[in-house]
């Protein structure tokens, strides 16, 4: 079963806290899973200042720049993983470096009902 695995920080703190993860560490994490056969993807984002936001309403098509709203916490990056269940998703998310310092909501992947 796919799972995205959506990492969040206060990217102000990412990479300033004691505890926080360096890219080597994060991409060693993202081999070994990879290695395991259970990664699809994973990639880091760049800062939420680079972010655009769309919107259609009524046909019409809204660009504003920035993420669509002010929180603590932004979306980092994410892991695509195929897992057997929930629970060893929950694994994988648990050995993300960077959840020592923010969080990663863990999601199925619902697949489209095209019939």
């Amino acid at each position: 079963m796919k799972y995205l695995c959506l990492v969040y920080s206060d990217e102000k703190l990412l990479h300033s806290l004691p505890d926080s993860p360096r890219d080597p560490e994060c991409q060693a994490y993202a081999d070994r899973i990879s290695a395991g056969g259970g990664m699809i993807a994973a990639e880091a984002l760049e800062s939420v200042r680079t972010a655009t936001t769309l919107r259609v309403r009524n046909g019409e098509v809204a660009i504003t720049d920035g993420p669509f709203a002010e929180t603590k916490e932004q979306l980092a990056g994410f892991y695509l993983i195929d897992v057997e269940d929930l629970d060893e998703a929950l694994r994988v998310a648990a050995g993300i470096p960077a959840a020592r310092v923010g969080s990663v909501e863990v999601r199925p992947v619902r697949e489209l009902e095209t019939e």
